[in-house]
């Protein structure tokens, strides 16, 4: 490299302008600062929007009651009234006039079975008891008529006016229609217990509901041949099923461990599944003497302490043992939150939501007691809103925070 070339090289530290592009790099020079400006706004903004990431949490309607549960427990609600209404004879179903959720009372006829033959033979009974009585009152004019004869006789035998031998034949006669009599009145008797009978088996012709009750399942249909067994092909055993509403409870399997929080009469909170808005407070009626060995758990039988219409068998539910009975200002559930989404900005408790695009929006809210991890509400927000949790001081109105991920 000679020395024309290393001069080409060398910088300039004259600051005079060299050549017709002398302007450029005055320029690139306030290129360069807009860019430093930009990159600070942005540093500026990123660090407003970054920071911890942050949990959210949920206003919810909370219920008193959770902090006095001693357990919880789940089970099912079952009538512990419950009958599977069958047929005592075999027969084939003619009329039926209940259907499911029907309800019946006593005694009432829920379906009839055919009944031909036992109506014959009830009809029959019935000329035997008449034919009977009939041969009675004819014993019964006999009998009065050996016994004339005989008291005729007596004076005359007494007297020595006939053969003793016509005095023996009425003695024989009256003994006779003696017997005859209680014959009949024997048969009588023996019509009357097979009457009675065939108005037994009539009566097994018509099934009745056996207490006041719903009808829960229909099995059979007009046409069905019906047997108390059911060991025949296609015949039916039962016909409906039935539950007394009034004897509803929930059995419930309390862990052998947790038995000693349980006793009779200990007050509690029933939950159903099916209608998770509704508390019913209900009481333990019994703890049943004996364990499961698979699962290692007692049954425990609550009963509710007002029935609710709503409430059917096989509901699945949970119960909440309670350590004493609910005033009725703890029956209500109360709004409340987390307590960890409570912070102050100046002097005033707030929460901080967020929008619908995803912006941090501090709201003031009055907050009640606390029990337990949370707080409840007297106002502020509403039911299901996503509060933030743990915010920092430095969080505000506007700004994007960054969440946890799930």
């Amino acid at each position: 490299m000679n020395k024309d070339t290393l001069g080409i090289l060398r910088i300039d530290k004259s600051g005079s302008p060299a050549g017709p592009h002398s302007g450029r790099p005055k320029k690139g020079r306030y290129l360069w600062i807009l860019v430093l400006v930009l990159a600070g706004l942005a540093f500026f903004l990123f660090s407003r929007s970054s920071g911890p990431a942050l949990e959210l949490g949920v206003a919810s309607l909370q219920r008193p009651s959770q902090a006095l549960t001693l357990l919880n427990a789940s089970g099912y609600v079952v009538a512990q009234r419950k009958a599977s209404v069958a047929a005592k004879t075999t027969g084939r179903l003619v009329w039926l006039g209940v259907e499911e959720g029907s309800r019946v009372t006593a005694d009432e006829i829920l379906a009839r079975l055919d009944s031909d033959d036992v109506k014959a033979a009830a009809e029959k009974a019935q000329g035997d008891l008449d034919s009977a009585k009939h041969t009675r009152e004819e014993a019964a004019a006999e009998l009065t008529d050996a016994t004339l004869n005989y008291n005729r006789l007596k004076i005359l035998i007494d007297k020595q006016i006939i053969a003793r031998s016509d005095y023996d034949v009425a003695v024989a006669r009256l003994r006779k229609a003696k017997a005859v009599f209680e014959r009949a009145r024997s048969g009588i008797e023996a019509a009357e217990a097979a009457l009675r009978q065939a108005e037994v088996y009539r009566e097994f012709t018509l099934l009745r509901a056996p207490f006041d009750g719903v009808v829960l399942t229909k099995n059979a249909d007009v046409g069905d041949i019906v047997t108390p067994l059911g060991a025949a092909a296609n015949a039916k055993a039962s016909v409906v099923t039935l539950a007394d509403m009034g004897s509803l409870e929930v059995e419930a399997d309390v862990s052998e461990s947790n038995l000693g929080k349980v006793k009779e009469g200990q007050p509690c909170e029933i939950s159903l599944d099916s209608i998770p808005q509704e508390r019913f407070p209900g009481r333990v009626h019994i703890i049943v003497p004996t364990a499961d060995r698979s699962k290692a758990t007692v049954m425990v039988k609550v009963r509710f302490d007002r029935l609710d219409p709503r409430v059917l068998p096989e509901m699945s539910a949970k119960v909440a043992f309670l350590e004493r009975d609910l005033t009725p200002a703890e029956r209500e559930p109360v709004l409340s939150l987390p307590t960890a989404a409570l912070t102050k900005r100046e002097g005033n408790s707030v929460v901080f939501t967020l929008d619908p695009q995803g912006r941090a929006l501090e709201v003031a809210v009055t907050p009640g007691e606390a029990s337990g991890d949370y707080t409840s509400l007297q106002s502020g927000i509403k039911p299901g809103e996503k509060v933030l949790l743990s915010p920092p001081e430095s969080l505000r109105s506007g700004d994007k925070p960054k969440l946890k991920e799930k």
